[in-house]
């Protein structure tokens, strides 16, 4: 079997759930262009725990991780059903390259999760299991995470990484919804866009100390990560390719990325 693209997402507001927009168009369109995947393995901003875990339920709930949306949010479910057996093999592969992993049982789909795959496997008929996220481990944890788990792109295992290009939630809280992108959003996406053309992975890790504005672009790192993990799971001669959506509010960017295999299909525009 061909392996699978990997790919990065910028999530976005829970509210795409029920207001797809451009993003959500471009989720639609992603999703149609490649081959239908046997289960997701998606690593979220939203779950950070001290040592990798994933979720081993078959039936994972739907969590409303979020506060201050329309009552319509929270009366939605996304059930498609767990890979416990995949999730079983990814600790396998993580404790192989060294990094001590577990499985939990409980955990159910955060929002980072369940928002994008809501439109691009509206059937929720995908199997999916979710990874969690250490920002205490920094960058290059994460890249090791992705190159770990990268056997499961070859075996039908779509693995994708949810967070952010640029998440200032600050900057967005104190700003008009229809204000054109602040500079340093654009100044770092097109530096993010750049590093990742040229598979320049020792600057995606750096970032902090070489991307412009980075630490105002991500004030925090949990929405940067994710992108690491898809980054680290890729070929290393994967061609990327750069989906630009947008943003929220002219400060959340919603670019996203794959990391089609060599031989990998080009998607169409979305």
């Amino acid at each position: 079997m061909t392996a699978l693209p990997t790919l990065f997402l910028s999530h976005g507001s829970p509210l795409h759930a029920v207001r797809a927009g451009a993003a959500g168009r471009a989720w639609v369109e992603i999703a149609r262009a490649l081959p239908k995947p046997k289960a997701i393995l998606i690593a979220s901003a939203h779950w950070e725990t001290s040592l990798p875990l994933l979720t081993g339920s078959r039936a994972p709930q739907t969590m409303h991780d979020f506060g201050g949306f329309p009552p319509e949010l929270y009366a939605l479910r996304y059930p498609a059903p767990g890979a416990p057996e995949v999730a079983a093999q990814a600790v396998e592969l993580l404790r192989g390259a060294g990094i001590t992993a577990g499985i939990d049982g409980c955990r159910g789909l955060d929002h980072g999760a369940w928002v994008p795959l809501l439109h691009m496997y509206p059937a929720h008929d995908v199997p999916v299991v979710q990874l969690s996220l250490q920002p205490g481990r920094g960058t290059a944890h994460h890249v090791a995470l992705g190159r770990a788990l990268a056997p499961l792109a070859s075996e039908g295992v779509l693995i994708v990484g949810s967070g952010h290009a640029t998440h200032n939630l600050r900057d967005y809280l104190q700003r008009s919804r229809t204000e054109a992108p602040l500079p340093y959003v654009t100044a770092f996406t097109d530096w993010l866009a750049a590093r990742i053309a040229a598979h320049d992975v020792a600057a995606l890790v750096a970032y902090r100390e070489v991307a412009p504005d980075a630490e105002r672009a991500h004030p925090t790192e949990e929405h940067y990560l994710p992108l690491l993990v898809a980054v680290g799971a890729a070929a290393a001669d994967a061609r990327s390719e750069h989906v630009r959506i947008g943003n929220d509010g002219g400060v959340l960017a919603l670019d996203a990325w794959l990391f089609h295999p060599a031989r990998g299909a080009r998607l169409k525009a979305a």
